[in-house]
């Protein structure tokens, strides 16, 4: 089969073709015209490209996580991946943020993300390649770190998707941002890169794509939704003071841990008593600290919450609200005014939308290139949030597509419902999905969205 453009855009067969008909196509591609590679083609250069070099930078990612805004050996390892594959890269962007551009003439700009960030949580999964990296935080406390989320899976197939469409410039053109994003995990590293004058520095997107692998889809199939993909999500640190006494002699002081457990339980009536049931929203306390030994009154204990919506206005009541109830709380409980309960939200990211006319077009898309059996349709099963939302903000004017990529064999689903273990959620100890059909899966998909938006002209 001899695959090449011509001015009417088919394949020519040469088994069929006259041979002075199959001599003129032949010539054809002979003065230049571009190849016409199909999917399967592209879906077997990508595997190859995993075979022979993505695998091991895969192992090479996953058994060296680094944390939020500390991802300097893995920005550096990619700086080099993406200047290899013939890209002209910017470092430092944002902090640990690595920009890398390929213009290939006239067409969209189309912005490609990857975050690139671990979590403190020491591994046990049982890989070979586990990580047993530790690391120093930004608060000077040495942590386990692992890529629990899988944002490996992402940034090899970053390196993947660059390489290819760097062998496959006569098949599209327009201009392509490569963002490798840091500290995802805190929701921070998107915001911070724009900040630092992402857009000002290297255009404005025409569109913007990313994608997540996920522990709750199986391998081999990808979702994407025409509208909301993923909750906003906000950090709210609860400081509740205390005045510090004998364990024996509570009555001689005010017991922060005893008033922080009630704003906890209090909490929980937010979303039961003051949101409206159809609307979903989360309140989770995720950790409480106190106190340094049994029979002391401490003079302070803090709690850590995540807050999800899928609404910008629910999300402000939810921080209202816990506010209100936190500060009353402690003033219920004979809180002197000069030791109020303080409350702040120190990091957060607004609910992800997929442009609708976006999400059609390339959900219709990734049914063509990857088959129809690959795309299911979009279905929120938890709050997850994602700070890709501040890429795609509407003041921006950006359309973005983030769509999910299925990590988990079916087999270990099956296996689930016969009643074996279950399968590891993301930021658990023993999160792992199945790197080669992640990554390649992933790959052929956002190569497919690119050929799509900046078509060769």
């Amino acid at each position: 089969m001899l695959v090449c453009m011509t001015n009417i855009d088919r394949e020519i067969d040469m088994r069929i073709l006259p041979t002075a008909a199959a001599a003129l196509a032949l010539a054809t591609c002979a003065l230049g015209a571009p190849a016409l590679a199909n999917t399967d083609e592209i879906a077997a250069a990508v595997d190859a490209d995993y075979d022979t070099y993505l695998e091991p930078l895969f192992v090479h990612f996953h058994r060296n996580p680094e944390l939020s805004f500390l991802e300097n050996k893995t920005a550096a390892r990619m700086a080099k991946e993406l200047r290899d594959a013939g890209l002209e890269v910017t470092e430092g962007v944002g902090g640990t943020g690595v920009v890398g551009m390929i213009e290939n003439g006239e067409g969209p700009l189309i912005l490609l993300r990857a975050d690139m960030d671990g979590l403190p949580v020491e591994e046990k999964s049982g890989l070979d390649y586990a990580s047993r990296v530790t690391q120093i935080g930004q608060d000077g406390k040495e942590y386990p770190v692992m890529h629990a989320c899988g944002h490996d899976v992402h940034i090899t197939s970053m390196v993947g998707t660059a390489r290819r469409l760097m062998a496959m410039k006569d098949r599209w053109s327009g201009t392509l941002m490569f963002i490798v994003q840091p500290a995802e995990e805190r929701v921070g590293g998107a915001k911070a890169m724009l900040a630092d004058g992402l857009y000002e520095r290297f255009g404005k997107p025409d569109y913007a794509l990313a994608f997540h692998v996920s522990s709750v889809l199986p391998t081999g199939v990808v979702s994407a939704a025409e509208g909301i993909q993923y909750s906003s999500s906000d950090s709210v640190d609860i400081t509740v003071p205390g005045i510090g006494a004998h364990g024996a002699s509570p009555h001689k002081g005010r017991d922060p841990v005893y008033i922080a457990s009630q704003i906890v339980t209090a909490l929980q009536s937010i979303v039961s008593r003051e949101i409206m049931p159809l609307s979903p929203a989360v309140i989770t306390v995720g950790s409480f600290q106190a106190g340094s030994k049994h029979n002391i009154i401490s003079d302070q204990a803090e709690l850590q919450l995540t807050v999800r919506s899928n609404d910008e206005a629910v999300r402000a009541q939810l921080l209202e609200a816990i506010e209100r109830v936190a500060v009353n709380v402690g003033k219920a409980h004979g809180l002197p005014e000069d030791l109020p309960v303080k409350v702040e939200v120190v990091e957060g990211t607004p609910v992800t939308y997929n442009d609708p006319a976006l999400a059609r077009r390339l959900n219709t898309v990734m049914k063509r290139d990857l088959g129809e059996s690959a795309f299911k349709d979009f279905e929120q099963l938890g709050m997850g949030a994602e700070d890709f939302a501040y890429f795609v903000a509407d003041e921006l004017g950006v359309p973005g597509y983030y769509f999910a990529v299925g990590g988990t064999p079916q087999a270990a689903f099956d296996a689930e419902e016969a009643g074996g273990p279950a399968v590891p959620s993301h930021h658990s100890p023993l999160f792992k999905i199945a790197p080669r059909e992640s990554v390649t899966l992933g790959t052929k998909a956002m190569i497919a969205a690119v050929l799509d938006l900046a078509p060769a002209s």
